[in-house]
């Protein structure tokens, strides 16, 4: 329960643990030799391995035998080895490489390169024997271990955090990264005879503790001395102050990584340098000067020239001594060992959560979040979570959030831990969120009494279509829409899943007005093949899949995306202009202390960790109008981090909160005064318009139908059991299902030959959901058989066909499989005449694969889906969420 202690801790020892150190000391083709090859070996990754895995042998949590060392000269070798310990690891699973890291292009994802790499250069380079992080993320969470941590030490490490930030709730409750720098920036690799900089510093603190003093070492603590030396100390090949980022699990559970034994009182300290304080800051005496204490006998003071290499791909080596004074200088003991700090859990909606992020990780690190000691006052766990399910957790299900007593409802599984702090993307939204009736609640929302920032949801239409003069660029949505089908007949409008994201639920409400609603025909505007996108950025970064559909599609998104949400992975898409609907209300961040009952230990203590962040994020306080400047005068701190994403004021004229270095809104297709944007609905009327719009959205074509395909074949008996188990996860999508939609369950198992290919466990109809979670439970057994997914889909197609000849009911076909059976689909053309049926039918078809590669581009799985106007599915992502949203999208489920 959230509150009931200071720092919550798993501590593995004991348990079956694996830490798998990978390093690449030597590459097999370089540059000049090779034009191929990557900049050069790199002799401090073996210092590297060497001392990593001796402190994490000392530190008590890995037993000698539980430490891998792997220099791997292909993917297949790391692929095995990783493979290996996945397998092994049950409590902690620890993941280091240090070695070249690359990126295809500024922004996109990170790939590990390994012995026998090679590069293909190229507007967007291409890397022949490296593993793409996306890939190597994938495989760890399916991880049976309690939890995994992943250390990366190498150029770019920082792009990784994007695949992180992409995995389900599920997943990112357990797995903690950290990167030896921020995203975009090449590192020093350091001596040919030492260890590279960053690992140098990992390994001091796990051998001699965080303060120099012994005693345990847990992961946020280590990520954050280790950002406070290394951004102090060090800076990138750019050059700008060198930051390691890091993702703690969600759970809010720290890991412990060492356990050293508490030193003696009488035990010498570490001398702390003059000119340091207790975070290895230079001192306000003297600023920027090289600390003046004992140095080791090869610091470079003494006049011994370092060899450099870069870690890095396509940058020559470097030989070079000391750049500057007080770069490479050690970090001197803290003169008094910091407390832990105090975890505060912040839940976002997903459209804010990259901003909010950035503005956590510049408080952890600001004045305002440090003692007169120089210790850190609290930390931050930022996630997401759908916002309608977010609603109704607070509305109806606290007690569950704080007691889980089943499977099918579960908040803690479904949107993550207990919140202390809960920022949604609409204010209508707490109060959507307050309970309705006199059943009790464990959770108080004590919300500020305005929002703290503003951005307007926009129509984003490609510049070759959007309307000239301001005037032409603000108005009502019918009459923007209206125009810019009569500039280009074939011209669609999208807007994202309004399950989960405010901003998709508000262009919802101002797609069915407010006079008498026709959702249906609000629904059929804005149709398109396939489910919508989750968020904003989704959507806008999957619109350049097609060139012609880019060009020609406008997308009702905030408007601050228009500034961000341009980190597609190596995807050019059509520039876009904002045009204003005035009936379409706005994003409206607002501030929300959630206290839970019971939840009393640490109050006060909580209580001033959570007003502090409050202060600085919103501007209210001392600490807030202090940090970075902003276009609007006074704001600072959190403030400031908003404006630099494309926020505005949330007052007045809702002003830009900062247009960018010397830059205007115009610069991103924005208008920096598009007048006054307060359409109809505001104030109280808008909670009941959002909650009216939801319902309407999930009743627009009436009861839904869904026909869930359960893989029975024998290889299923390991994926059966429990609510992560087959039968399980379809327990948990009924969920999205009310009394009045159809649903049934056929087993998909059967002797070769056999017709048909299949056997009911749920007979098609209208259920009560406990009753068929109950048939579902009882029926559903594994077979010792083969599937035929062929047949399966096939006599699915066809049944679904017949249903749906008299009504347009939205229909729903899910196949939940490990995929072993896959041979069927493709023997003897069958593949491609399964293809065609789908695309007839119309039906869509969300293939739930059990395995992390299923959905990947040329498997069958993807094919079928896209087909079929579906979606695929695999553990790549959290799959049991993600295939609960699907359902629901279909059925009426409950209210919210």
């Amino acid at each position: 329960m959230t509150g009931d202690s200071q720092v919550v801790r798993f501590d593995p020892r004991g348990k079956a643990n694996r830490a798998l150190l990978v390093g690449v000391p030597a590459y097999a083709f370089k540059q000049p030799e090779n034009p191929a090859g990557v900049s050069g070996d790199l002799k401090a990754v073996e210092h590297n391995l060497v001392g990593l895995k001796r402190s994490l042998h000392e530190g008590g949590v890995f037993a000698e035998h539980e430490i891998t060392l792997s220099r791997p000269s292909s993917v297949d070798e790391f692929d095995g080895e990783l493979d290996a310990a996945v397998d092994a690891a049950e409590g902690l699973l620890l993941l280091y490489f240090s070695g070249h890291g690359a990126v295809p292009s500024t922004g996109a994802e990170l790939w590990l390169l390994m012995g026998r790499a090679t590069i293909v250069p190229g507007d967007e380079s291409v890397f022949r024997g490296a593993a793409p992080w996306k890939s190597v993320l994938t495989v760890l969470s399916r991880a049976g271990a309690e939890h995994v941590v992943v250390i990366l030490d190498c150029c770019y490490a920082g792009n990784a955090s994007a695949a992180w930030d992409a995995l389900g709730a599920a997943q990112r409750q357990r797995i903690s990264l950290l990167m030896s720098v921020q995203a975009n920036n090449r590192i020093d690799a350091g001596d040919n005879d030492t260890p590279t900089p960053f690992t140098g510093q990992l390994v001091r603190f796990l051998r001699h503790g965080l303060h120099g003093q012994g005693g345990d070492v847990g992961f946020e603590g280590l990520a954050d001395r280790l950002k406070a030396h290394m951004s102090t100390h060090h800076k990138t090949l750019r050059p700008e102050p060198w930051v390691p980022q890091s993702r703690p699990a969600t759970s809010g559970a720290d890991v412990l990584l060492a356990a050293g034994p508490a030193p003696s009182p009488d035990a010498p300290r570490p001398p702390t340098p003059p000119g340091l304080d207790r975070t290895g800051d230079t001192s306000p005496q003297s600023p920027g000067a090289p600390p003046q204490g004992p140095r080791p006998p090869d610091h470079p003071a003494h006049g011994k020239r370092y060899r450099r290499r870069m870690v890095a791909v396509g940058v020559p080596v470097a030989i070079a001594g000391l750049v500057a004074a007080g770069l490479a200088v050690l970090d001197g003991w803290d003169s008094a060992p910091c407390k832990p700090p105090l975890e505060l859990r912040l839940l976002t909606d997903p459209d804010l959560e990259p901003t909010v992020r950035k503005a956590a990780e510049a408080y952890l690190t600001s004045d305002a979040n440090r003692t007169g000691d120089g210790c850190r006052r609290s930390g931050i766990t930022v996630y997401g979570a759908g916002a309608a399910a977010t609603v109704a957790a607070f509305s109806r299900q606290t007690d569950p959030w704080q007691r889980p007593a089943g499977d099918e409802s579960n908040p803690q599984r479904d949107i993550g831990p207990q919140p202390d702090i809960w920022i949604p993307a609409s204010s209508a939204s707490v109060e959507r969120a307050r309970p309705t009736s006199t059943e009790r609640t464990y959770a108080v929302l004590e919300a500020d009494q305005e929002p703290f920032a503003y951005s307007p949801v926009v129509l984003a239409v490609p510049q070759n279509l959007a309307g000239e003069a301001v005037a032409d660029r603000v108005g009502g949505l019918a009459a923007l829409t209206a125009a810019l089908r009569g500039r280009e007949g074939k011209a669609e409008v999208r807007r994202t899943d309004p399950e989960y994201t405010d901003a998709g639920l508000l262009a919802t409400v101002g797609l069915y007005g407010t006079g008498a609603p026709d959702p249906a025909a609000a629904e059929h505007a804005v149709a398109q093949a396939g489910p919508p996108s989750r968020t904003g950025g989704d959507l806008l970064c999957t619109l350049p899949d097609d060139d012609s559909t880019d060009e020609r599609t406008a997308a009702l998104v905030p408007e601050f995306l228009l500034k961000t949400g341009v980190g597609c992975d190596a995807a050019t898409r059509a520039r876009r202009m904002a045009e204003y609907p005035v009936d379409v209300p706005g994003l409206s961040p607002r501030f929300v202390r959630v206290r839970w009952a019971g939840a009393d230990r640490d109050k006060d203590e909580r209580d001033d960790a959570v007003k502090r962040f409050h202060d600085w994020l919103t501007g209210t306080g001392a600490a807030g109008k202090s940090g970075a400047a902003s276009s609007v005068p006074g704001v600072g701190g959190g403030l400031a981090e908003f404006g630099k994403d494309g926020f505005r004021s949330a007052s007045g004229g809702h002003r830009p909160l900062d247009a960018g270095a010397g830059g205007t809104f115009s610069d991103f297709g924005a208008l920096n005064d598009p007048g006054q944007l307060t359409g109809p609905l505001t104030g109280s009327a808008l909670p009941p318009a959002m909650t009216a719009a939801l319902k309407g959205y999930r009743e627009a074509n009436g009861p839904g139908r869904v026909l869930f395909l359960l893989d029975a074949s024998g290889s299923m008996g390991g994926l059966w059991e429990g609510p992560g188990g087959a039968p399980g996860i379809i327990g948990q999508s009924l969920a999205g299902l009310g009394e009045r939609d159809e649903y049934g369950v056929w087993a998909v198992a059967a002797e070769p030959g056999s017709r048909p290919a299949h056997s009911v466990v749920l007979p098609f109809g209208k259920h009560r959901r406990e009753e068929a979670q109950h048939a579902i439970e009882t029926s559903a057994q594994v077979k010792d058989m083969e599937a035929d997914p062929y047949q399966a889909l096939v006599a699915a197609l066809d049944a679904m066909r017949q249903l749906g000849t008299d009504d347009h009911r939205p229909q729903l076909i899910v196949y939940i499989t490990d995929d072993e059976d896959n041979n069927r689909l493709t023997e003897g053309g069958r593949l491609e005449g399964l293809l065609q049926s789908a695309r007839e039918k119309k039906i869509p078809v969300v293939m739930a694969s059990l395995d992390s590669g299923g959905c990947d581009r040329g498997k069958p799985d993807a094919a079928i889906s896209e087909a079929s106007g579906g979606r695929c599915l695999d553990t790549k992502s959290d799959l049991v969420a993600r295939l609960r949203d699907e359902v629901a999208r279909t059925g009426t489920g409950d209210e919210g």
